[in-house]
């Protein structure tokens, strides 16, 4: 009896590890130190110390079901974006830098091949969000995992100058909200979006008229990286109030995050383009409107609020890092609670 009889292959490991070194390696920043392999992860804090009081941020997250879809189309390389985006966009809203990015994989066996490719997705989002992937665990469950299985998260630390930090706290009634366009249904309702459409790899391969392409290939998409878009924003000198990742629980429960007390907030539902695979699924499921902006993000994927005077320059700041934004709504007195018009 060994290891490997027991359902652990530690070659294999090995192997992915070596598959995967260049992705992780384009991805180091300057204040990496040392290479791959160690039992920990160093990155220097010499620029952080010129700032006036520095903060650490972090977001932590995973893919959640619709990791799903990945088996059943046999295509693993895009949900790493998915598990950097969720957090990466956490640390963002709070006008935070990412810095480094750690991810963890369960696996119920280890497939080098197929470790890899996730770990290019992982780095390749990482490369989006100018953070470094700075170390990993790739972990081999025989017994607890269905062999083909495997289950992806990870976290990510920021830094942002007090000053700077976006808290919502001068969010006032007035104060116009700006919605930045998402990819479609990004990672999360996708138990719901597996129940609607009864996913399986014959489902997943049919193909939409109103979509452009298969049902599979819409949803897989990968969750948008807005680091970019916020940093093009505040350096055309845009004071962000408040900001909101429009992720599980929609708008109701996104949206309020941000508000401060005695506010609330007022979208109207005609102010922007709402992808088709929305409808799709509210067609399909039957499912009523409000469940809808409660559970997926509907198109918006990141939500601002700025000051009047600067909507334009904020709309052309979105433009500019290649995003699309719209005025979805503006700021009232209320109870932090989100209407819909």
């Amino acid at each position: 009896m060994d290891y490997k009889t027991a359902g652990v292959d530690i070659e294999a490991g090995y192997k992915s590890v070596e598959l995967m070194k260049g992705f992780v390696k384009s991805t180091f920043r300057p204040e990496v130190i040392g290479g791959i392999g160690g039992f920990s992860g160093a990155f220097s804090m010499e620029k952080i110390k010129d700032m006036e009081k520095p903060v650490l941020l972090s977001g932590t997250d995973g893919v959640g079901t619709k990791i799903k879809l990945a088996f059943l189309m046999d295509k693993h390389d895009t949900v790493g974006i998915d598990c950097v985006a969720m957090c990466v966009n956490d640390v963002a809203c709070a006008g935070g830098e990412p810095l480094f990015f750690l991810d963890y994989i369960a696996c119920g066996r280890n497939y080098p091949e197929k470790i890899a490719a996730i770990v290019k997705g992982v780095a390749e989002g990482c490369r989006m969000a100018d953070s470094a992937l700075l170390g990993g665990e790739t972990a081999e469950h025989p017994g607890l995992m269905p062999e083909t299985e495997y289950d992806l998260a990870g976290f990510s630390v920021g830094v942002v100058d007090e000053k700077n930090m976006i808290t919502g706290r001068n969010i006032k009634p007035g104060d116009v909200i700006i919605g930045a366009a998402s990819s479609g249904v990004h990672s999360n309702g996708f138990s719901l979006v597996r129940s609607v459409f009864n996913v399986n790899e014959e489902n997943l391969q049919r193909y939409y008229e109103e979509l452009g392409g298969t049902l599979g290939d819409v949803l897989l998409r990968p969750t948008k990286i807005y680091v970019h878009m916020l940093k093009e924003i505040r350096s055309e000198g845009v004071v962000l109030k408040g900001c909101s990742h429009i992720t599980g629980g929609g708008f109701y429960e996104n949206m309020p995050r941000m508000l401060p007390e005695g506010t609330a907030l007022e979208i109207r539902k005609d102010s922007y383009p709402i992808p088709p695979i929305f409808s799709l699924i509210q067609k399909t499921g039957n499912i009523e409107e409000e469940m809808m902006y409660n559970t997926f993000n509907m198109g918006i994927g990141m939500c601002m609020a700025v000051d009047p005077a600067d909507a334009d320059r904020t709309l052309a700041a979105i433009r500019a890092s290649g995003e699309d934004g719209y005025i979805i709504g503006r700021v009232t007195e209320g109870d932090r609670k989100v209407t819909l018009i």
